[in-house]
């Protein structure tokens, strides 16, 4: 059976590797996870009880395609709280988690053909929706001295139809504060891109409070989940907030792509936004588990770091250990017992030459990682 060009997408490489690590378990061997972007907690305990009351009411059908209103009216109660962002609930619209929203949001703002800017290294989905859809993605390989973050002249002069953003960024878990996203908005504005925030980590902060893009501008599509910080990974719910005008297109679409996302994770995820005490304790997790990274991670022998303002990675700079980042990580696998994550997935043309740590499981777990990690590159 023939296939079309646009299914040509690329592999997820951390999937590989998670495969990778679930045989060894299979094999009976104990595997430290450093390579997947999911939190180790599970949902709130309230987000399950809600749930599980809403179960015996009666049955969960469709909701309609923009999401159950009172979930609605709690997200944007939410960016009132933590942005002091008035926001309208009638530009909330719940998706079947943030890929969800990506596939929405370029279905939205894109034709065939389009050029959309994506800041290399960055989640590497983003590039294989785009191609999926027909789009062309254009990496923008971001500096290392502006903490792998783009900047307006990365993309000047490409005419691009759109620029994606995350802030904290995976995998390197810097942030662009006002200022950085301010440029980056306006110069979308006079070019006159599209500008997409992907926020799925915020609430996942250290040391300062991320910023939202709906701090400085209406005039963009803003995407979010509730995996991370909500630890709400498999129950596949997030959310985007678009401009006024742009509420209906979005509905027409999901109407037809999606219907609705489940409403049983709706039914959660609204549980879940006031669990705050259960929440803030995985942050505190998180929080220990940076400072471990930040100390053990160079002592092992992986100095060459950005320091994560946020989410809860490590993006590492291997170039003077290996040119071949996949042979590395799968080395540190097969003799260290430590899964972890090559660049090439972030970054096609440098990831050759990074390693990607994550630090969302328990403290127990990053502890033992680093003493097989430093282990490892001593007898190495």
């Amino acid at each position: 059976m023939r296939n079309s060009s646009r299914s040509e997408v690329d592999p997820f490489i951390v999937m590989d590797v998670m495969q990778a690590a679930a045989a060894a378990e299979a094999a009976g061997r104990h595997i430290i996870h450093m390579e997947v972007g999911q939190p180790g907690t599970g949902a709130p305990k309230g987000a399950a009880a809600a749930l599980s009351r809403a179960m015996e009411d009666g049955p969960l059908g469709y909701t309609v395609a923009l999401g159950l209103p009172a979930l609605r009216a709690r997200v944007a109660r939410m960016y009132g709280e933590w942005y002091n962002v008035d926001l309208d609930p009638n530009r909330v619209v719940i998706t079947s988690g943030s890929s969800g929203g990506f596939i929405l949001a370029f279905t939205a703002l894109f034709d065939s053909g389009d050029r959309v800017g994506v800041g290399a290294p960055g989640y590497p989905s983003y590039r294989q929706i785009l191609g999926a859809l027909g789009m062309q993605p254009v990496d923008l390989p971001a500096a290392p001295g502006n903490r792998y973050q783009p900047v307006p002249s990365d993309f000047a002069g490409l005419d691009l139809r759109g620029l994606l953003v995350a802030s904290p960024a995976n995998p390197t878990g810097t942030m662009l504060d006002h200022s950085a996203m301010s440029a980056l908005i306006d110069a979308c504005r006079e070019s006159g891109a599209s500008f997409i925030s992907d926020e799925i980590y915020h609430g996942i902060e250290y040391d300062k409070k991320a910023v939202t893009a709906l701090e400085i501008t209406d005039e963009t599509y803003v995407i979010n989940s509730f995996s991370k910080y909500f630890s709400m990974t498999g129950w596949r719910v997030g959310w985007m907030v678009v401009p006024e005008d742009q509420v209906r297109v979005v509905e027409r679409i999901a109407q037809n792509m999606f219907i609705c996302a489940p409403h049983a994770s709706q039914v959660a995820a609204l549980a879940a936004m006031d669990c705050e005490d259960e929440l803030q304790a995985n942050i505190q997790v998180y929080r220990a588990n940076r400072a471990l990274m930040l100390d053990g991670l160079p002592r092992a022998g992986f100095d060459r770091i950005a320091p994560p303002d946020g989410a809860f990675y490590v993006y590492a700079d291997v170039s003077e250990i290996t040119n071949d980042s996949r042979a590395l990580a799968a080395e540190i696998l097969e003799n260290a017992g430590v899964a972890v994550t090559p660049g090439l997935d972030f970054d096609p043309l440098r990831g050759h030459t990074t390693l990607r740590f994550s630090y969302a499981r328990s403290s127990e777990d990053i502890r033992e990682g680093l003493v097989r990690l430093a282990a490892f590159m001593k007898a190495r």
